[in-house]
């Protein structure tokens, strides 16, 4: 028997579950990939890179209501529920158990990639993820029109209504899509508590149960390839030594326990719950790497302190991310605004940062000078520490102002080779938030970076 024909199979029955063999390794290293901002920090960049050394990354909260902007040799990319190392043949991509999985957009998503050329990728979704009804998606819109002026600022991708049901028991696993009778029992139920509030309070058509069911068929047609007992699966692949990489969406002030609630999503946004949505043990993970904008930039509404306003964040718009500062999911003009050293170190120290990765600093290259908001004035008295979203609403930012370099550096590889002030620009912003920046990016493409000494600047 050949060692590939003797290792076991972590394939639940009913399910198929691909795997990639490779050769056992010394030591295992788990990463996180967060945010410590509002989301759109670079994250999906940073994966990619980073995706070059991993065997397997795992996309553990939210939806397809955010997305992350890639750049490689196959193009100009924006990824919403896959992964973003979906683009390296070696790797396996994994949708766990904690994303609010929509079955067609990932269908629809991954042919989107191949059409332009990149490999099959190989996925494997978790049995316990659950999905996003149609239903979802509408109660979105509908609540959203309802608030009127109100609103939470929803990319009205069904997120909100689906962590509703998830916790309210409601949900449906993935798993049920296999069990054709006990679902048929439970959307009929589903669609007699829901029909109530689409009649009297939005006034809108009724569900049928059986129209549902025959969705579910074809939901159970499109995700069955890829279906397979994920923590298992990733049990055994932490026994063999893989390297794994954990892909946050959004970031630290997005978190609903610890954001800026109530305008945040509806899943932790923080690394510590990478353990939960991917289903390993919280000790497995071994380094944090928390994504920072050189600048600040926001989707959706809520409290944004260093926010600018008029030409000056006009500017930065249209100069800024890869091409404009604009949602990847939604379209929307991103709202601007100075690094926030307040927010950031708070973002940082909530999510466990061993790393900083800074991106986007050659966005900055046009400025004859740079404000960097380093405390926050809340009713006369100036503070570093961030506070709840009563008292951030009444927040007003302290600046202090850096030199520009006034030079384009994409195209730098060291750290040494980058202009003076450019230099201290990263370096006080490390001193500030009081987490290493080993991590620089200049520049959109996987190869727009430079690593730092992480020793050398270890406090």
């Amino acid at each position: 028997m050949s060692k590939e024909q003797d290792k076991k199979e972590v394939t639940p029955k009913g399910y198929t579950c691909m795997s990639k063999e490779q050769d056992k390794k010394e030591v295992n290293m788990i990463k996180a990939v967060v945010g410590a901002n509002w989301g759109d920090e670079g994250k999906g960049k940073i994966t990619d890179m980073l995706a070059k050394e991993a065997d397997i990354i795992i996309r553990f909260q939210g939806g397809a209501n955010a997305g992350h902007t890639i750049v490689n040799d196959y193009g100009k990319f924006a990824l919403h529920t896959l992964p973003s190392g979906v683009f390296y043949e070696h790797t396996t991509s994994i949708i766990g158990n904690g994303v609010a999985l929509n079955i067609p957009v990932l269908v629809e998503e991954i042919k989107s990639i191949t059409d332009r050329g990149v490999p099959e990728p190989k996925i494997l979704v978790s049995d316990r993820a659950q999905i996003v009804m149609p239903y979802h998606i509408l109660f979105d819109q509908y609540e959203e029109e309802r608030l009127g002026g109100k609103s939470f600022g929803s990319t009205k991708s069904g997120i909100a209504p689906f962590y509703s049901d998830k916790y309210a028991k409601i949900g449906i696993p993935v798993s049920e899509l296999f069990e054709e009778a006990a679902l048929k029992e439970k959307l009929k139920g589903i669609c007699e508590t829901k029909n109530v509030l689409l009649k009297h309070l939005y006034h809108k058509p009724l569900l049928d149960a059986e129209e549902l069911f025959e969705t579910m068929q074809s939901y159970r047609k499109m995700i069955s390839p890829y279906v397979c007992d994920v923590s298992l699966y990733l049990d055994q692949a932490i026994k063999e030594g893989k390297d794994i990489l954990l892909e946050g969406q959004l970031g630290t002030l997005k978190d609903p326990d610890h954001g800026i609630y109530p305008m945040v999503t509806s899943s932790s946004t923080l690394a510590a719950y990478g353990a939960i949505g991917a289903g390993i043990a919280p000790y497995e993970i071994k380094q944090v790497i928390t994504v920072c904008k050189a600048y600040s930039s926001a989707v959706g509404a809520g409290a944004f302190v260093s926010e600018i306003f008029g030409e000056e964040a006009d500017e930065l718009r249209r100069r800024g991310g890869d091409g404009g500062e604009y949602g990847a999911t939604t379209g929307r003009p991103r709202r601007m605004g100075w690094f926030d050293c307040v927010a950031s170190k708070y973002g940082c120290r909530l999510q466990g940062t061993t790393d900083v990765a800074f991106t986007v600093l050659d966005v900055l290259g046009y400025l004859e000078e740079i404000p960097v908001c380093t405390a926050y004035e809340i009713d006369g008295e100036e503070t570093t520490d961030f506070p709840t979203t009563g008292r951030l609403e009444r927040a007003k930012p302290v600046f202090q102002t850096l030199p520009g370099w006034k030079e384009d550096i994409r195209g730098i590889r060291t750290y040494e080779e980058l202009p003076e002030n450019c230099r201290r620009y990263v370096e006080f912003v490390e001193e500030q938030i009081g987490y290493p920046i080993t991590m620089v990016s200049n520049g959109p493409g996987r190869n727009d970076i430079i690593y730092r000494n992480k020793e050398k600047n270890e406090r």
